[in-house]
């Protein structure tokens, strides 16, 4: 299978959802609205769009016009103090083929070209082939706790008042 990783353009966008929406059940949530693909995208191509990729399969027989089918992505951003790792998703069909390693791997370069020293990312708790993803490309766990706040619950609170 021939790969190339590029960064996200908008015509990937179609794509990119079907891929999430089947790698992340989580999308399909109505009750998540912090899980919005869309609004995923549109956040990203506004802050660090450079750091969007894609992976392309090509099936080699298009005669030089072959474009590719999407079959993996990652996000990743820089803060300039820690990098972080985002929507690292392959094709069901795709996997077990180098993909996601190829994906993790070409985020790692660009975030250390920025001067990032650092990545983290999160995976859910009940992922355990996602855990063992990430510890067979050299991540642990570090020994923190991980806090979030959902920040558009308290402006509604406040609009009510």
């Amino acid at each position: 299978m021939s790969v190339t990783i590029r960064a996200f353009t908008e015509g990937d966008t179609e794509a990119v959802l079907a891929l999430w929406l089947q790698a992340f059940p989580e999308y399909n949530d109505a009750s998540r609205p912090h899980r919005d693909p869309r609004l995923s995208i549109a956040n990203k191509l506004g802050t660090q769009p450079e750091l969007f990729f894609v992976a392309l399969r090509h099936d080699g027989d298009a005669g030089g016009d072959d474009d590719g089918v999407l079959i993996g992505t990652a996000m990743a951003g820089y803060d300039g103090h820690r990098g972080w790792l985002y929507s690292v998703a392959v094709a069901p069909e795709a996997r077990r083929h180098g993909v996601g390693t190829r994906l993790v791997r070409h985020a790692e370069r660009a975030l250390a070209a920025m001067g990032c020293l650092k990545l983290n990312l999160q995976v859910l708790t009940d992922k355990a082939e996602v855990l063992a993803f990430y510890e067979r490309l050299g991540y642990r766990a570090d020994a923190v706790v991980s806090l979030g706040k959902r920040l558009a619950a308290q402006e509604s609170e406040a609009l009510a008042t």
